[in-house]
């Protein structure tokens, strides 16, 4: 009996161990993808702030000749 009771012992450990393993691989994979889709995402934020900056300092600009010219005359 006790030889039955540590073979499945034994079995039940090895199936658990490899169980975890397959969890951490799966947690690894996760976090890793996370981590590239906010990366892209925080790219793609950048980019677009830039472009509004530097759509407001092109309109801002032009606002301040436009001023300049109508105080000119």
């Amino acid at each position: 009996m006790k030889k039955l009771f540590l073979s499945f012992a034994v079995v039940a450990g090895i199936v658990l161990a490899s169980c975890n393993n397959k969890a951490e691989e799966a947690a690894t994979e996760a976090t890793e993808a996370a981590t590239e889709a906010v990366t892209e995402t925080t790219e793609t934020v950048t980019e677009t702030v830039e472009t509004a900056v530097d759509t407001a300092a092109a309109a801002v600009t032009s606002t301040v000749e436009a001023v300049k010219e109508e105080v000119k005359k």
